[in-house]
């Protein structure tokens, strides 16, 4: 299986990447820099993609050709945060994280369109601050927003690309000890490669014939929007209070019955 996994040069992506060869796959380490190491353990390493630059992805998609190589996989990885608050925000900054967050697996995915083997498989690692039900705390405007637009961009692509077999899942790889949480002093996560095992995990199961799924590493379901709150108990959903709902408003959401739905076959499932 040919696994493409951007932003690999270090955190998650690196320790994805070492997963799926130690499981025997091949892989290409797509990396915005470089990285020695994952070349020295035999890895094909892709240097200097920046998922910004429609120019650079077409340019990977074109070396990938050129050695007739398929993707099975495509783990939509790179990312990047920041610290913000209101009163002090810096727009070109909130655009650059819209950049890489939002726009970039959407532009990594489409630069490869035409390599996708049967069956094959897109992941976005997004996050749980990108959820509108699961804001409670406010603050980080760009990373929420831009996290939020990569769910959206997931959603889309599942609609465009299941007609192909392809499946389509946004993951949130749960609080990790990577470059990008040092920004926040209070985060007690794990190492990237537990992350990484669990993410592969959802990977493996999932199925375009599913509702798109944004799902916790641990397998969890998250909620999408503030009217879907799986308990995964297999019960109905918390519902907003009709009086706090815009007049002439539906906030029932296909999604959320897909969702809630597929906690029972999770629940089933797990026995």
């Amino acid at each position: 299986m040919n696994v493409l996994v951007t932003g690999a040069d270090r955190g998650i992506g690196e320790a994805l990447c070492r997963a799926y060869r130690a499981r025997g796959d091949r892989v290409v380490a797509a990396c915005f820099g470089d990285s020695p190491g994952l070349r020295s353990a035999g890895l094909r390493v892709e240097p200097s993609v920046d998922v910004t630059s429609t120019p650079t992805c077409c340019a990977l998609a074109d070396r990938l050709r050129r050695t007739a190589t398929r993707i099975d996989v495509l783990i939509n990885n790179a990312g990047v945060a920041a610290l913000d608050r209101l009163g002090s925000l810096d727009y070109d900054k909130l655009r650059r994280l819209f950049e890489v967050n939002a726009l970039g697996p959407l532009r990594v995915t489409e630069a490869l369109l035409d390599l996708f083997a049967p069956g094959a498989r897109v992941a976005i690692v997004t996050s749980r601050l990108g959820s509108l039900g699961d804001n409670t705390s406010g603050g980080r405007y760009g990373y929420r927003l831009s996290k939020c637009a990569a769910n959206m961009a997931g959603i889309n692509l599942h609609q465009d690309l299941k007609q192909r077999g392809i499946a389509v899942v946004m993951l949130h790889p749960g609080q990790v000890r990577t470059a990008m949480a040092v920004l926040d002093e209070a985060v007690q996560g794990v190492e990237p490669e537990v992350a990484a095992e669990g993410l592969m995990r959802q990977i493996d199961r999932a199925s375009p014939n599913e509702a798109p799924a944004f799902v916790h590493a641990k397998g969890t379901l998250l909620p999408w929007s503030c009217d879907d709150q799986p308990d995964f108990t297999g019960q109905a959903s918390l519902q907003v209070p009709q009086a706090s709902r815009p007049a002439g408003v539906k906030l029932t959401s296909a999604l959320g019955t897909a969702t809630r739905r597929q906690a029972r076959r999770n629940r089933i499932g797990r026995g």
